[in-house]
């Protein structure tokens, strides 16, 4: 993605893998007409920490407030449009949902399943959907210390 000056410069986005007991928590958004699967995901708003971010996109997309336990890792994907992702992906717990506003307006309703469900599933957002959860599936979890905000 050009910028004014002419630099290349990706989208930087947060996604939260929100577990409670053996499943996960997703959203069910219209994206182009189509239905698709993702986290809670979203872009990265000026003046906002990284875990910030994370928060703030899982309570808008989900109406759960989290606890961030990890950084599940950081990911560089190029969609089949071209556009760049930078993507940090956070572990979370549930903390407890709110019933007090609408979700986001591309999503159509919040939704636990088993990770299992994923791979494979032809109708996820990206691929980095499936991805980062087998990641963590697998253990991956770095402490929320490796990302720190420098004024």
């Amino acid at each position: 993605m050009p910028i004014a000056d002419g630099r290349w410069a990706p989208h930087v986005t947060v996604a939260t893998i929100v577990s409670n007991g053996n499943q996960v928590l997703l959203v069910s958004e219209n994206i182009a007409g189509r239905t698709v699967l993702n986290q809670p995901a979203g872009h990265l708003e000026p003046g906002e920490s990284l875990q910030q971010a994370a928060l703030r996109e899982t309570l808008e997309e989900t109406g759960w407030e989290v606890e961030l336990t990890g950084l599940v890792g950081i990911y560089q994907w190029t969609a089949p449009d071209g556009s760049a992702f930078q993507r940090f992906t956070f572990a979370a717990r549930p903390l407890q949902q709110r019933h007090d506003g609408p979700l986001d307006a591309a999503i159509e309703q919040a939704l636990w399943l088993a990770p299992e469900l994923l791979a494979g599933h032809s109708g996820l957002r990206s691929p980095l959907v499936a991805h980062c959860v087998a990641q963590w599936q697998a253990g991956a979890l770095y402490p929320l210390s490796v990302l720190e905000v420098v004024s």
